[in-house]
């Protein structure tokens, strides 16, 4: 058996009766980081072996936890904090799991995506968590050109270090909507910033620096409420738009690519194929 753990974002205390029983009772514990791990096993007295599982090593050690498997072990993997495969490593070794038959049981619990969604006072009735922004800012902005149109509220994760600039890309190709910057989800410092995105962005700014876990949690946008009617023809449909917003060429193909539901790159390549058709 193979067991997905979910273990605390920060307080220790946040962890279930049964995840406790299922890591004593398990013949080892993979884990992101052993050392961390370690702190959580330790203030609970519990012994079992642990083994690393991280993305540098996840090929071998997916082979060897499958040998262990087979022969009738029983697994507990872990994540640092928060439950395994959610922008962690695992996915690998519960999908042989799943094709080889093994059994696969998750151990619900924290979650700081959803813990972050159900504190920011924004929509929760339907949701898309987005993990975490490609790094460099033209993939980041590609990135969210693809979930402005999904009507839902949007999570991410980001590093301290990027927010800022993560910020400043969505208030540019999402538009200035409401948003809640979590941090530090259950420990000392935990904090939740609420406004809208470009509220945050002078907040950030403002700060000689930032650290810690962040999640951010930005609302499905006023657009994405309605339908919006428009041309069948996106060279009519730009020009229709930047006529009534008075937006720059580039900047009223982003929004017409987001009320047709597509990326910008579709929205160029559509408006390049109508030209060479008309040609």
């Amino acid at each position: 058996m193979l067991y997905l753990v979910a273990t605390p974002l920060g307080n220790l205390e946040d962890i279930t009766l049964r995840a406790l029983r299922i890591l004593k009772e398990a013949d080892l514990v993979a884990c992101e980081d052993t050392r961390h791990t370690a702190k959580l096993l330790a203030r609970y007295g519990i012994t079992t072996p642990k083994e690393s599982y991280h993305k540098f090593n996840e090929e071998s050690r997916t082979r060897r936890f499958l040998e262990l498997l087979r022969e009738g072990k029983t697994i507990a993997l872990v994540s640092d904090s928060g439950t395994p495969l959610i922008s962690d490593p695992g996915y690998t070794l519960v999908a042989a799991c799943r094709r080889e038959g093994i059994p696969v049981t998750p151990i619900p619990g924290p979650s700081a995506a959803i813990a972050a969604l159900v504190g920011s006072g924004l929509p929760t009735d339907t949701f898309l968590f987005a993990g975490f922004l490609p790094p460099r800012s033209s993939a980041r902005r590609n990135r969210l050109e693809e979930v402005a149109p999904v009507p839902a509220t949007l999570i991410f994760y980001e590093a301290p270090h990027r927010l800022l600039a993560s910020l400043g890309d969505m208030v540019e190709v999402l538009g200035d909507r409401k948003a809640c910057m979590v941090r530090e989800l259950t420990k000392i410092h935990e904090e939740f910033l609420a406004g809208t995105l470009s509220e945050l962005h002078s907040i950030i700014a403002g700060r000689p620096r930032i650290q810690g876990e962040i999640t951010l949690v930005v609302d499905r946008g006023e657009a994405a409420a309605a339908p919006v009617s428009f041309p069948d023809e996106i060279e009519r449909h730009l020009a229709d738009e930047m006529e009534r917003s008075g937006l720059p060429r580039n900047e009223a193909l982003k929004s017409v690519a987001r009320q047709r539901g597509i990326t910008r790159k579709e929205a160029y390549n559509l408006l390049i194929g109508t030209r060479k058709t008309v040609t």
